[in-house]
């Protein structure tokens, strides 16, 4: 028995000491010594010498200057990786198409073939009147209860705002309550719809958004107010738009400027979402650094043609971009944004 024991106690120390020490400082040390970077996280640094991200992992960029990755279901956590799940039925993946076209979609064909369709949509939106209806705004909260609520409660100024007008629409919110007796003392996301249809009766032609100002001293505030243009309108009301205009030619966008992917951290984007987007980056850069665009955007087309590769040695799949490694690039040529 005792010879059985000693034998198994040997076994077990032998596996613990193999697998739990020699097998894992054996990958250590061949990472560490042949492929220190990606056994590192594949982590890049900026030009300060501070670490910036991972080549692994998307992350968002906000400014124009910069190229963008993939829609993200996970809103850029690595920790909470998935992917949207949102059927093709489903309206959340329907808006969240339509406010991503908005403001980047152009005109195929017609006299304004090329041009951007964002300005037709403030232009149409300021008349107020949908399928022949006026007030765009109700009729947009009526038909889309969850976004208007979503509207109210994703930002606390949109929150602050609302609040601050059921204190001034007494009667209105009186009503609401009347209207439901289970719901004696509303929140602000409550009152969300009788908010925006009183909104557009006040305000027709235009939608509450937060404005930026600065004072004398540098220091901004933002406050909603009333407006009639903007990406807000380009992004909210381009399905709308889309359905007053169903015969209007529009260019084809790249699949996955508007798609996520299955883990919602995919730090790709494909060469063609890249060239989309290269106007945009062009223009932007060309003004901070007082240069011509056209020579900017030819210069910038280069740095994307040499750093886009396709999978298996270019033998399979489209032409790929990584986001986080372009950017920084361009930032090293040109400096920081303005």
């Amino acid at each position: 028995m005792m010879k059985s024991i000693s034998k198994s106690l040997w076994l077990l120390l032998f596996a613990v000491v193999i697998c739990c020490i020699v097998y894992p400082l054996s990958l250590w040390v061949v990472g560490q010594t042949v492929f220190p970077f990606q056994a590192n996280g594949s982590i890049v640094k900026g030009p300060d010498g501070t670490p910036v991200g991972s080549l692994l992992i998307a992350q968002p960029f906000s400014k124009d200057e910069y190229f963008q990755p993939r829609p993200s279901a996970a809103a850029f956590n690595a920790s909470a990786s998935s992917s949207s799940a949102l059927a093709a039925s489903n309206y959340a993946l329907r808006n969240r198409v339509a406010t991503t076209l908005g403001p980047i979609v152009r005109y195929k064909s017609g006299p304004k073939a090329g041009q951007l369709v964002a300005p037709d949509i403030e232009a149409w939106f300021q008349r107020d009147r949908y399928q022949r209806n006026p007030s765009i705004v109700q009729q947009w909260a009526s038909a889309h209860n969850s976004l208007a609520s979503a509207w109210v409660a994703t930002d606390s100024v949109h929150t602050l705002y609302v609040s601050e007008w059921a204190k001034n629409h007494t009667a209105v919110v009186a009503q609401f309550i009347k209207d439901n007796p289970t719901i004696p003392q509303p929140q602000a996301t409550d009152l969300a719809i009788v908010f925006f249809g009183s909104f557009s009766t006040e305000h027709p032609g235009k939608f509450p958004s937060p404005v930026t100002h600065a004072d004398s001293t540098g220091k901004t505030t933002v406050a909603i107010e009333p407006i009639t243009a903007g990406t807000d309108i380009q992004s909210i009301f381009f399905d709308m738009w889309r359905q007053d205009h169903a015969d209007a030619d529009l260019q084809e966008v790249p699949g996955d400027m508007l798609t996520t992917s299955g883990s919602g951290l995919d730090p790709h984007i494909t060469l063609q979402n890249a060239e989309f987007q290269l106007d945009r980056v062009a223009t932007k850069w060309a003004a901070d650094t007082k240069r011509d665009s056209s020579a900017l955007r030819a210069e910038i087309e280069r740095l994307l043609n040499e750093k886009a590769f396709a999978p298996f040695d270019g033998l399979a799949g489209e032409k790929l971009i990584n986001v986080l490694e372009v950017n920084l690039e361009l930032r090293n040529r040109y400096g920081v944004p303005s």
